[in-house]
């Protein structure tokens, strides 16, 4: 799979939609006999961030196994991309899920949009900074006076100009490592669990990391549902991330084939080199359990403590008004299976 940085056009096309299927049984009796026996499944539709890949493990884990099925689903992921617009997609009732970042999410949820973020994906959100090995930079505030090329975007950016009382000019992304891999002073935004892969593939030495968690912007990968929807279907959302958890502990601590099998099905410029090495980076890092965890109990887990910090930082920034949402506009744990 090309990373975030890599995405082509056609990869967003409605072609790549990902529909899990069993294959038939032909010894089973036929599907008009079933019919009147066999209960309707509840259509789910998630739409993906980006385009298939181990970020999206859990959920190509559990709709290879079946899981989903299982729960009464018929489930649909559909790949994103650059310009997924996934909240306006959930908003708008164009998927009733959706894959996403949560301090962005809070912003769109003040504007009156439908959403409610319903479990994590990550724990800790993987964007990072990426800079050479030999770079001098070694902290935030390095950055002062630097150019960098990220999503413009990105809150983060404004929690540290704020932070560190500093400013920094903005490349917007070009989609590419290239420049990083020819410009050793050069810095830029990234998944670390992906774009490493490419830069050594593209002859350059593994790049360092500034992790944002560590300046104090620790947000989560997460799952938003449509705020409505969820009301109206709290048994089929519980089905769902029961059978979502229960695939991300199954890749992470199982055999990752279904999901990898799926996900080169999905997208055939996957790589069995690029999805084992995205896989080991996740495992390693612990990014579904938390880095601080000792089990796998964690998986999908959202914390109201760490929201009500998001909700500061938002309000710190100016970009909402201070008390105009409540941590349980915004988020709940209502519909996660309770704790092992």
């Amino acid at each position: 799979m090309i990373p975030r940085l890599f995405a082509l056009a056609p990869l967003l096309a409605a072609s790549l939609v990902f529909v899990g299927c069993g294959r038939p049984d032909a010894s089973a009796p036929s599907a008009a006999s079933n019919s009147a026996a066999a209960p309707a499944l509840t259509p789910i539709i998630v739409q993906l961030d980006w385009v298939p890949e181990p970020e999206h493990g859990g959920l190509f884990q559990a709709q290879a196994r079946g899981w989903f099925r299982e729960a009464g689903l018929d489930v649909t992921l559909v790949p994103g991309g650059p310009n997924a617009l996934v909240n306006q997609r959930v908003a708008t009732g164009q998927a009733q899920i959706g894959q996403g970042e949560s301090v962005t999410t809070l912003l769109d949820t003040h504007k009156g949009l439908p959403l409610l973020q319903v479990a994590a994906v990550f724990q800790n959100d993987p964007s990072v900074f990426l800079l050479h090995a030999d770079n001098p930079i070694r902290d935030f505030k390095d950055l002062a006076g630097r150019k960098i090329m990220a999503r413009p975007g990105w809150i983060f950016l404004d929690f540290l100009r704020q932070k560190y009382a500093m400013d920094f000019t903005i490349i917007p992304f070009n989609f590419s490592v290239s420049n990083f891999i020819a410009d050793k002073e050069f810095i830029q935004q990234g998944y670390y669990i992906a774009e490493p892969f490419f830069i050594t593939q593209g002859g350059a030495p593994a790049p360092r990391y500034l992790y944002a968690w560590d300046a104090g912007y620790d947000s989560y990968a997460v799952l938003i549902a449509n705020s409505e929807w969820a009301k109206k279907n709290p048994a089929a959302l519980r089905g769902f991330l029961a059978a979502y958890i229960r695939g991300w502990r199954d890749y992470i601590e199982g055999d990752p084939t279904p999901a990898h099998e799926a996900m080169k099905l999905a997208n055939p410029k996957n790589t069995d080199a690029f999805l084992t090495f995205s896989r080991k980076m996740i495992v390693d890092e612990k990014l579904v359990v938390g880095r601080d965890a000792t089990d796998s109990t964690r998986i999908g887990r959202l914390d109201p403590a760490r929201y009500a910090t998001q909700l500061k930082i938002v309000e710190d920034l100016k970009l909402i008004p201070a008390g105009a949402l409540k941590v349980s506009d915004v988020m709940t744990t209502d519909y996660l299976p309770a704790s092992p």
